[in-house]
């Protein structure tokens, strides 16, 4: 079935309907499905605002935050799928055991779920400029579009590398068809729409209550910051790296007393948060479909047939060899992970049958008082938060020469996780505070989306050696980019295929 929101096969009806369906519990209004009509009027502040409101939706779909990007953590090699059997999960499955095909669903997926979010992106970034609304909340809301696009941008290209890029609104006289831009105009790209963001975009102490969650000036100089390390590294891309870590350390952020306080929705969007996906466990709508309010996370991770959480469908299952890479005292192990004699979940006590590696995730899962059913999780995602900056300071100070600078971010991380001996990480050469960087992300940012990604960008082909040394040989770099779905390639011939596959 094509999707008609598809950015890659361009079968669209002339008139896109922008719903105000990305609703929170602090920023948005909880009206079910206002809808603004291009096709009229569009005039009003309120028009405007929900257009962009209509932006952030596809976030919280399954095709991304919902479920596809914690699924890139099993194609890392940190976890496996669990889940039911059979063919639940297969397409993740075959794509982490590299035996996949450009038909797989989950690649199909990935590839579809930015595609609506730019769409809308375009239409604000198109109409809003020539509003006659106040001023500061139309630079605003241009921000909040720009911040988006890139980000949706910035996912395709790491997954996929060149994709189409089309920076305007459908009309009748848009192509039907489009090829890939290539890697470097996607880019360039991104860093314009970033650094535009940051002109436009206020600092997260400007919102007031009701506006907390949006994006900010902060979450668009963390992004630019990653796109920065990601694509192209050099000393000058690690110098700006720094000074956008630095500016955003001066703005108020810290971390979090307590780690698992990052992951408790009765302190989502707090200290450490700079940018997270929002939810607030609507149960009006169908729990399956896109329009849901509410986080699968819980629901697929609990263990399965466990009855401690609501769902427990058992999927994202760490592997031993993850397990095995927490230090003796890492306060973080006992947040994250269950594990035969870990600490009482909710009363429940934990034991390894109910996992097919003996281990489940921990920690997004919520108790049946704080979800009560499947279909009532308000957990939020969090796509930033302050420790990641910190670890990005570390790499930067580190790439630029600076490695006994880069032990005191480091050493603020793992001081929080109970890692109090500072003489672990001093005294190391380059290479091995580059290791302990990669370690450390490893374990402080586990199954939040971010691993896959880190392997990709790490130097001297880290993703195929370290795949290889927990046994995923039959990864290739031809892996490194995902397949030009086969579905979308049969509805668009100018669509060229990765090598390899």
């Amino acid at each position: 079935m094509k999707n008609k929101f598809s950015i890659f096969n361009f079968q669209f009806s002339m008139v896109i309907i922008l719903m105000i369906t990305f609703t929170s519990c602090n920023f948005l209004d909880r009206k079910p499905w206002d809808s603004v009509d291009t096709t009229n009027g569009f005039q009003t502040e309120a028009d405007a605002v929900a257009a962009v409101n209509a932006c952030y939706q596809p976030l919280q779909w399954p095709k991304l935050y919902n479920m596809r990007i914690w699924t890139l953590d099993i194609i890392a090699g940190e976890s496996v799928v669990g889940a039911g059997g059979g063919s639940d999960g297969l397409e993740t499955i075959e794509m982490a055991n590299f035996i996949a095909t450009s038909d797989n669903f989950a690649a199909l997926d990935l590839w579809r779920g930015p595609s609506p979010g730019i769409l809308r992106c375009n239409f604000v970034l198109k109409n809003v400029p020539d509003m006659q609304i106040d001023e500061d909340l139309k630079n605003r809301l241009l921000g909040e579009a720009y911040f988006l696009r890139a980000h949706y941008y910035f996912i395709l290209v790491r997954l996929f590398g060149g994709v189409p890029m089309p920076t305007e609104p459908l009309t009748s006289d848009s192509p039907l068809k489009m090829p890939r831009a290539s890697v470097d105009e996607i880019y360039e790209l991104i860093t314009e729409d970033l650094k535009q963001a940051i002109i436009l975009l206020p600092i997260r102490s400007q919102y007031g209550s009701k506006d907390l969650g949006r994006a900010t000036k902060e979450a668009a100089m963390v992004e630019l910051a990653r796109v920065y390390m990601t694509y192209q590294p050099s000393s000058a891309k690690y110098t700006e790296v720094l000074r956008l870590c630095n500016e955003v350390g001066e703005l108020g952020y810290h971390l979090a007393d307590n780690y698992a306080d990052n992951y408790n929705p009765a302190k989502q969007n707090g200290v450490e948060s700079i940018f997270e996906v929002q939810y607030y466990g609507k149960t009006n709508y169908d729990f399956w479909s896109n329009e849901n309010q509410a986080s699968w996370i819980s629901t697929y991770q609990g263990p399965r047939n466990s009855g401690m959480a609501a769902g427990c469908y058992g999927w994202n299952q760490p592997t031993a060899e993850f397990v095995s890479q927490y230090e003796p005292g890492d306060l973080r192990k006992d947040a994250t992970i269950f594990y035969t004699g870990c600490p009482l979940f909710d009363g429940y006590t934990y034991t390894g049958i109910w996992s097919t590696t003996g281990y489940n995730v921990r920690k997004f899962l919520l108790t049946k008082a704080q979800s009560p059913d499947y279909n009532t999780s308000s957990q939020n995602w969090i796509i930033t938060r302050y420790a990641d900056v910190l670890l990005m300071k570390a790499e930067a100070l580190n790439e630029l020469g600076r490695t006994e600078d880069a032990v005191e971010p480091l050493y603020e991380v793992r001081k929080r996780a109970g890692l109090t001996d500072r003489s672990q990480i001093e005294g190391l050469t380059p290479e091995m505070m580059r290791e302990a960087i990669i370690h450390e992300r490893r374990i402080e940012l586990a199954f939040e989306g971010h691993r896959w990604f880190d392997m990709l960008r790490y130097k001297d082909n880290y993703a195929i050696r370290f795949l290889h040394s927990i046994g995923k040989t039959a990864a290739m770099q031809k892996h490194l980019l995902f397949p030009i779905p086969l579905q979308e390639r049969e509805a668009n011939e100018l669509l060229t295929q990765n090598p390899g596959w």
